[in-house]
């Protein structure tokens, strides 16, 4: 589903914020002078605006007893709430979505279904770009595989022709070349599987882009 409304100056009006948006776990380790001279609201504000779960206070509040401190919960509680009316817009919702992270459910109900809503088509459009990142990687992985084989295969036939390789090394020598030009024909057969598969990818890629872009995102 689409958002309503969703303008583009809006969004661009929010992606140096979304830009700021990071994997939505981990502790936080404050010093003892940034645990005594914090302003605890505007410490929930930056933790509200990213989207962090209630369980940043308890890790803010870990590190801070370390230094015989205790942080001020109400302050911060007022500041993580105002932070999460920005961070639960449809523009943090897609960014959220199109880089490929996780969404902790911390939104209001009244502005969950929107935020939802363009995070799922962001979340969209991140598989989209990994299909066709995956197969190109496959494809890279693959000819650099090729290329190995190429030069043991050039290194295997000037060992099978010396006049000092023995009959019994000959014979290892022609199952190794052997099994080398069965795997050279496997990975040749993927590419070609893996370069269709990339094209289909790019096609819906660009498709689901400028749909995207329609709705104004």
């Amino acid at each position: 589903m689409f958002l309503k409304g969703f303008g583009m100056n809006k969004l661009t009006g929010n992606l140096i914020l979304g830009l700021g948006i990071i994997v939505l776990s981990g502790c936080a380790s404050m010093s003892g002078d940034e645990c005594a001279t914090s302003d605890w609201m505007a410490v929930g504000y930056e933790d509200g605006s990213r989207g962090y779960t209630s369980e940043r206070f308890g890790n803010h509040r870990k590190a801070c007893a370390k230094h015989g401190i205790t942080p001020d919960f109400q302050a911060y509680q007022q500041g993580r709430t105002d932070g999460l009316v920005e961070f639960c817009q449809p523009s943090r919702g897609y960014n959220l979505g199109a880089s490929g992270g996780r969404y902790n459910g911390v939104c209001a109900t009244n502005s969950e279904d929107d935020f939802l809503d363009a995070y799922r088509v962001g979340q969209q459009l991140y598989t989209l770009r990994s299909n066709v990142s995956s197969a190109s990687s496959q494809i890279y992985a693959n000819e650099s595989e090729l290329e190995d084989i190429e030069q043991s295969v050039i290194s295997k036939t000037a060992l099978l022709i010396a006049a000092e390789t023995t009959t019994e090394n000959r014979v290892l020598l022609l199952a190794d070349l052997k099994r080398l030009s069965e795997r050279t024909g496997e990975l040749e057969a993927e590419i070609e599987v893996l370069i269709v598969d990339r094209a289909r990818f790019e096609q819906d890629l660009q498709h689901y882009e400028q749909t995207v872009a329609a709705y104004g995102y």
